[in-house]
């Protein structure tokens, strides 16, 4: 049985960068880092280790347990979400992982200042705990991005394959069948014998995003430089919000190109029909564990530029219904509905028609922080990794929303673009 811990306490000390300290800790067990770009959904970054408690499970009812209430990050994976759709498919991921962490540390870029949190069983103990916590800021390290450190990265289908999706997708929306599906490509390989996940996290730093993120749990880690929000919540005042991206431009050198392609964004009809379908279906999600008539679309249509490209993006919010918990949120939207389509079951049934398991790609890292308040990140610009024979093999995917007026080569281009900060973080090409 997890016992809580109920005992806390928080000391807070001057500025370090967040990334110079988790590489410092990158080899330790549990190794943690969510890593924020620091802007206005980005105050915060953590960094952690040594969890005192971890699961590969399919019980997502583990989180309603009052133990692992505070300090626990876990990994929800897309296949999981999706297998009342899809039916059984093969494993490549486990469905939930889940790790608690009685000591942490949270960087405050707003203030400049780290506090440090130790969880135990009494005083003595939450104090020995904040204790290892703060050594740890001593053990930061350069954190200068290192070679590459994979030589290629394989496609997984060719691009005549993908295009031949796209059209499919586009007949049974014609036909009736739904709405938008999102379709992916997937890109495979191994990095070099002397090269580990966390040198991607390194090489990433500088295409820095909100959600950015680096875990690993045993033989399994994951990279992510995820721009999008899956899910916030607030337990006191029962705020959710989700902010669903949809809608992509490449960025471009020149300052004048690159503003007509964020204005081409925001005018264009398709990718705001597109982003509208989707901003209907997180409505209809959070409409589950929400209070009658307090969901709302906040912002619509927004753009936000990123180091490699402009995304339309919207925001939905509600207020939860009482005794609603993490467990209920999740099981109520899961998977986001910007990577599956509308309707949801259907899209996740042609996706499945398209593509092998995903995995972790498209799915949720999330954080349950010291006041029970979650913050859930939507797994792209992803790469997992698995140890095999001493050598770190690495999958990462890309996809793009399919709709009526699709055009493949056009959709083609899009997973190009959004792929190109990991494959330049992967291989330098």
């Amino acid at each position: 049985m997890i016992q809580p811990l109920q005992a806390v306490e928080t000391r807070v000390r001057p500025w370090r960068d967040p990334l110079a300290v988790a590489a410092g800790l990158r080899d330790r067990d549990g190794a943690l880092a969510l890593l924020s770009d620091g802007g206005p959904l980005g105050r915060w970054s953590f960094v952690a280790a040594d969890p005192d408690w971890s699961s590969e499970t399919e019980n997502l009812d583990l989180l309603r347990d009052p133990a692992l209430s505070r300090g626990v990050v876990g990994l929800y994976a897309y296949d999981a979400g999706a297998r009342p759709a899809t039916g059984p498919r093969p494993a490549v991921w486990p469905d939930l992982m889940l790790a608690r962490y009685p000591a942490i540390l949270a960087f405050d870029h707003r203030r400049r200042t780290v506090a440090i949190t130790g969880r135990g069983l009494d005083a003595a103990a939450s104090a020995r705990v904040a204790d290892r916590a703060e050594a740890w800021l001593s053990h930061a390290v350069d954190a200068s991005p290192p070679p590459p450190p994979a030589r290629r990265m394989h496609a997984e289908t060719s691009p005549d394959a993908y295009r031949a999706a796209v059209s499919d997708v586009v007949a049974r929306i014609a036909a009736g069948d739904l709405f938008q599906a999102n379709i992916a490509r997937a890109w495979s390989g191994e990095l070099n014998p002397d090269a580990d996940p966390f040198d991607v996290m390194l090489r990433l730093a500088n295409r820095s995003a909100a959600y950015g993120a680096f875990w690993r749990l045993g033989d399994r880690a994951l990279v992510s430089n995820s721009p999008e929000l899956f899910l916030t919540f607030d337990p006191v005042g029962g705020r959710i919000e989700t902010r669903p991206i949809k809608g992509t431009r490449p960025r471009h050198p020149d300052p004048v190109r690159d503003a007509a392609l964020a204005a081409e964004l925001r005018a264009s009809a398709k990718d705001r029909a597109e982003n509208l379908m989707i901003v209907d279906l997180m409505r209809n999600d959070l409409s589950r564990v929400a209070r009658p008539g307090t969901v709302a679309v906040d912002r619509l249509f927004e753009i936000e530029s990123h180091p490699t490209v402009h995304h339309l993006v919207s925001t939905v919010t509600g207020t939860a219904r009482p005794e609603t918990g993490v467990a209920d949120l999740l099981a109520a939207t899961f998977p986001p509905g910007s990577i599956t389509g509308a309707p949801k079951h259907q899209a996740m049934k042609v996706i499945a028609a398209h593509e092998p398991p995903r995995g972790p790609w498209c799915g949720s890292l999330f954080h349950i922080d010291g006041d029970g308040g979650l913050t859930a990140s939507v797994l792209i610009r992803t790469a997992s990794f698995e140890l095999r024979d001493g050598r770190w093999g690495f999958r990462a995917l890309a996809g793009a929303g399919i709709v009526a007026d699709s055009d493949p080569a056009s959709e083609l281009a899009e997973t190009d673009a959004k792929i190109l900060a990991l494959r330049e973080a992967l291989t330098g090409a």
